[in-house]
C-alpha cells in the first residue's frame, strides 16, 4: 500500500517507458521544455476535457476522469471512460480510452499507459477491465486493446522499475538514439550526444584517482 505522497503519476510511464532518463529528468529533477509534438499533445487532452458528457439509460462517458490506485502506487486521469451499466444499476463493463496525436505505435508505451489506467480503474470500481482503446487523431481511428497479462507483467515491471530509480534519486546516463533523442523536447537539456560520454569519462577519472591513491597508501605502508 502506498502513501498519498508516494503516487506514481501514470504519465511517468510513459516518460519512463519512451526513456528513463527523460523520466528522472522531467519527475525528479523537474525539467520540461515543449516542442511541436508535446504542444500538440497538450492541446489535444485538452479539447478532450472540455468535451460534453454522454449518457443514456445504460451508459455514460465520462471525460478527463480522476483515478489512482493505491495498492499499485498509481494516480492520474483518464481522457475518457465508457461505462455500461445492468439494469440494477451496477457497473457491467468499463473501457478506458486514451487519446493521441500521432499514429499506433510499435513500442508498448501507449498500451503501457492504458493499462495502468485499467489497473486504477478496477480497484476503484471492483470490476475488472479487460479492454480499452486508443484513438489516434492522425488516423482517425480507435485501436482496441486487450489487457492481457503480458501488458499488465509489462506494467507491473516498469512501476518497478520507476520506484527503484526514484529511490536511488539518481538520473540515468543518457544514451545516444537518433531515432528517439531528435524528438525528444528534452534534447537539449539532456545533450544525450555530449552528457554520456562525458559521464564515463569522469567515472573513469574518478576510479583512476581512487586507483593512484590506493597504491599511493599501500607503498607508503611498505616504506614505514
Amino acid at each position: 500500500m502506498f502513501n498519498e505522497d508516494d503516487l506514481i503519476p501514470i504519465s511517468a510511464l510513459s516518460h519512463a517507458c519512451y526513456c528513463e532518463r527523460r523520466y528522472a529528468l522531467v519527475h525528479l529533477e523537474h525539467e520540461w521544455e515543449e516542442n511541436q509534438f508535446t504542444a500538440e499533445g497538450q492541446a489535444l487532452h485538452e479539447r478532450v476535457d472540455v468535451e460534453h458528457h454522454e449518457s443514456r439509460r445504460l451508459f455514460r462517458q465520462e471525460y478527463g476522469m480522476a483515478v489512482r490506485s493505491l495498492e499499485q502506487g498509481l494516480i492520474g486521469k483518464c481522457d475518457l471512460v465508457e461505462l455500461w451499466y445492468t439494469d440494477g444499476g451496477g457497473v457491467n463493463r468499463v473501457s478506458p480510452v486514451e487519446f493521441k496525436r500521432g499514429r499506433e505505435k510499435e513500442s508498448d508505451v501507449d498500451r503501457i499507459q492504458l493499462c495502468a489506467q485499467a489497473l486504477c480503474l478496477e480497484k476503484m470500481l471492483d470490476i475488472a477491465v479487460e479492454s480499452g482503446q486508443l484513438y489516434y487523431l492522425q488516423e482517425h481511428r480507435r485501436v482496441d486493446v486487450s489487457l492481457d497479462k503480458d501488458i499488465r507483467d509489462k506494467t507491473q515491471a516498469l512501476i518497478e522499475r520507476i520506484i527503484r530509480i526514484r529511490e536511488m534519486g539518481k538520473t540515468p546516463v543518457a544514451e545516444y538514439e537518433k531515432r528517439k533523442c531528435d524528438k525528444c523536447s528534452l534534447v537539449d537539456i539532456c545533450m544525450p550526444k555530449n552528457s554520456g560520454a562525458a559521464s564515463k569519462k569522469v567515472d573513469r577519472f574518478i576510479q583512476n584517482q581512487l586507483r593512484l591513491i590506493k597504491n599511493g597508501e599501500g607503498k607508503n605502508e611498505e616504506a614505514s
